[in-house]
């Protein structure tokens, strides 16, 4: 009935707001800890179109497009698993609408950040530079 489809739009609602904001909380974690290895954090959700990047950065010589993964818990798949074709794909044209926006000769790095977040407190973090080639 009219109840429970409400009940259930209401649970679909509650598990999205949670996962905006765990994925918010692994971005701010992903940020905290790029920063603290000397990333300079340029752009954070760039968007062009329905393209995203998570987070866009610079080391010395080095522009980072950084996909960041979150996941809750210990158990579970691993949080690269998440990053399938169709993601790069999309990461990838938005560089380059970015690359033609913000021209740049740095050397380019499609990273990933994969972040498991614990119960008790705070996140187990993984930094994976280079983890993508394009291929555009």
């Amino acid at each position: 009935g009219i109840r429970g489809e409400a009940s259930c739009r209401e649970k679909e609602r509650r598990v999205e707001d949670y996962r905006h904001t765990l994925g918010r909380s692994g971005e701010d974690a992903a940020v905290q800890y790029l920063e603290s290895i000397g990333h300079r954090v340029l752009h954070r959700g760039w968007r062009v179109r329905h393209f995203e990047i998570d987070i866009i950065t610079e080391t010395p010589g080095v522009l980072h497009f950084v996909e960041v993964k979150t996941r809750s818990g210990s158990g579970g798949a691993d949080p690269s698993e998440s990053i399938g074709k169709d993601k790069l794909k999309n990461m990838y044209l938005a560089a380059q609408s970015y690359l033609s926006a913000h021209p740049s000769k740095m050397e380019i790095s499609f990273d990933a950040v994969l972040v498991r977040a614990r119960r008790d407190s705070g996140a187990i973090i993984e930094y994976v530079e280079e983890a993508f080639l394009p291929f555009f």
